[in-house]
């Protein structure tokens, strides 16, 4: 017997799911690329993404997921050879730090663990240690979706500072942003970038950079510049310039009625959304983890990130329990990639989630741990519920 008939939806951690009236935006036809409508969109949208990355700074748009973020921050702020340190704390940065081995960087990895975020005290040692200042970017991710951490930005800036280093600060904030709070400029941050996919509830297939004016005064003297990415192109006076070609048309119409939405919510009341459905879920899972079969990959509580959960199974199959929850109840949850492939689930609850989507997702996990006989102390969901009906 199958319960998956009706709406299903994904809780994994991107692409999310895409609102109605985003999806609606993009059912229109093409429009004149030089003038007109789309112009309004452009400047639309890379003004509000000032607001997003609370900057001042230069914003981009790429047609292209994170990792063409990645490299418009690399490639427009570095020279060839120069060292990058990457502060390790799940696959993201790691993978960052890959692709700049492609553009020719020198790339030391800070090591880090998966179960904590990165460590203030040994990023201020290593810097200190750099008396030369070889060094020329730092690169960390403010959530990882492999790992589930969120790293306090704001206090590694403050170690960096600390050292006296002048290193470029550089934060990949794609399954951050719209989820929870982010200031670029008060935090020091020199460069940002996201994606479309995650937290700002649109399709795959948009990137976006922001760079303050360090970052700027870098790209003078940056010799990795690709034609597609390079900054000085895309700051032109005309339009198809900031694009470089024919703009994205569709997804930029799908990206500002996404930011309409954001907006119409308040960012502050999006970013406690996403605070209130995560403490619910942490919730849920401490109380499946009394039996000690269940346990939060994240092992310092004040590093768990408010967009995606990520649980260990001591025992039972992840494998089973991800296809109990999508086809019996019509809810994908994700799966552990990395050092973790296979070994639990991640629950996302990002984007355009609500506490009834939550809760129906937890309902699910539990009823799957129920069905496979996977070791777990009931009262998971009641916990979560517990938790929401205190806080509304």
């Amino acid at each position: 017997m199958t319960l998956r008939n009706g709406k299903e939806f994904l809780m994994i951690p991107g692409p999310t799911n895409v609102p109605e009236e985003v999806l609606r935006a993009m059912h229109r036809p093409a429009v004149d690329i030089y003038e007109g409508p789309l112009l309004e969109t452009t400047n639309y949208c890379l003004k509000s993404l000032k607001t997003l990355f609370r900057t001042e700074g230069k914003t981009y748009i790429y047609a292209a997921n994170g990792h063409g973020a990645w490299d418009s921050a690399l490639c427009n702020t570095l020279k060839r050879g120069d060292k990058i340190l990457v502060l390790e704390s799940g696959r993201f940065a790691l993978g960052w730090g890959e692709a700049a081995s492609v553009s020719g960087l020198d790339v030391e990895i800070l090591p880090g663990a998966w179960d904590k975020g990165v460590d203030p005290m040994r990023l201020e040692e290593r810097l200190r240690q750099d008396s030369t200042h070889e060094i020329a970017a730092v690169l960390v991710v403010q959530v990882d979706t492999a790992s589930g951490v969120w790293n306090d930005i704001a206090t590694l800036r403050k170690a960096i500072d600390a050292a006296n280093h002048p290193a470029l600060y550089m934060v990949d904030t794609i399954a951050s942003l719209g989820c929870m709070p982010f200031e670029m400029d008060a935090w020091g941050v020199d460069v940002a970038l996201t994606g479309s996919q995650k937290g700002l509830m649109c399709p795959p297939g948009l990137s976006f950079v922001a760079a303050g004016p360090k970052a700027d005064k870098a790209h003078e003297t940056a010799d990795l510049r690709t034609n597609y990415t390079d900054w000085t192109f895309r700051q032109g006076a005309e339009h198809y310039q900031k694009y470089c070609g024919t703009p994205p048309e569709h997804l930029l119409f799908a990206f500002h009625k996404a930011l309409d939405l954001i907006f119409a919510e308040g960012l502050e009341n999006v970013w406690k959304r996403h605070e209130l459905l995560g403490e619910a879920t942490r919730r849920a899972v401490a109380k499946w983890s009394k039996k000690g079969a269940v346990e939060f990959n994240i092992s310092d509580p004040n590093a768990r990130s408010n967009s995606v959960t990520v649980l260990r199974l001591a025992n039972g199959d992840a494998a089973a329990l991800r296809a109990f929850t999508q086809e019996t109840c019509g809810v994908t949850v994700g799966g552990t990639i990395g050092e973790l492939s296979g070994k639990g689930i991640r629950i996302a609850h990002m984007g355009h989630v609500n506490a009834v989507m939550l809760l129906g997702t937890l309902a699910a996990i539990e009823l799957g741990f129920d069905k496979l006989a996977i070791p777990h102390c009931k009262g998971g969901v009641q916990a979560a519920i517990d938790y929401l009906a205190a806080m509304v």
